[in-house]
């Protein structure tokens, strides 16, 4: 997101500080939500029925679940959103700045009194493509697509389980174990959709899977 919306501020050592600032404010809110329970924030063990679950409390469930979901899942939106209007306002603006061939007869000339300056545009000798995308536009089309796919993949993969985390504690509803655990395998699921993704998108990837699994 920042290398390319503000790509002459990002140098290396501005990505490495922040890289390291992100990964430990991540590692950080998983630990919080994670050991909170075991500090006396709701109960997380039944003696009666000799059972461990996750936190109940209806206060717990709302902020683990927003840090762990909700809160992720805005920000990567927003980051997407602003990626993706970026990437438009650059491909709008090169077409904007596109050279356009001249006629093939078009030539651009000094006056006769300076027969040395003369200087001749013709079709031929311009080979930009002005008509269709470049290259690179579809390649960054291509990508856009991509992450649309994988964050649309991820929602409605995870979406179900931290709707029935979210609600059931808060309106006491009992929702049926089967139904929960299909929620929580559809969200693991999520896990192995990805690798395809990548690897129907990205050549890297295509190659990487054939050279562990096709014999050279």
């Amino acid at each position: 997101y920042w290398s390319i919306t503000r790509h002459l501020e990002y140098t290396l050592l501005t990505r490495r500080r922040i890289s390291n600032i992100m990964i430990a404010l991540t590692w950080a809110l998983s630990a919080a939500i994670s050991l909170a329970p075991l500090f006396g924030w709701g109960e997380t063990y039944s003696p009666e029925h000799e059972r461990c679950q996750v936190s109940q409390e209806p206060s717990y469930t709302i902020v683990s679940t927003g840090g762990a979901f909700y809160l992720p899942l805005c920000v990567v939106l927003f980051v997407y959103w602003k990626i993706y209007k970026a990437a438009k306002f650059r491909m709008g603006g090169r077409r904007r700045n596109a050279v356009v061939p001249l006629p093939e007869a078009a030539q651009v000339k000094e006056a006769s009194r300076e027969p040395q300056m003369v200087f001749t545009a013709r079709h031929a000798a311009i080979t930009f493509q002005t008509d269709g995308e470049t290259w690179r536009e579809q390649k960054e089309k291509k990508a856009a697509l991509m992450v649309g796919i994988l964050i649309g993949v991820f929602v409605l993969c995870w979406i179900p389980f931290f709707i029935t985390e979210l609600v059931s504690p808060l309106c006491s509803c009992n929702i049926p174990p089967v139904w929960k655990s299909i929620f929580l395998w559809l969200g693991y699921s999520n896990s192995f959709f990805n690798p395809l993704i990548y690897t129907a998108f990205n050549k890297n990837y295509n190659n990487a899977f054939k050279n562990l699994f096709v014999k050279q």
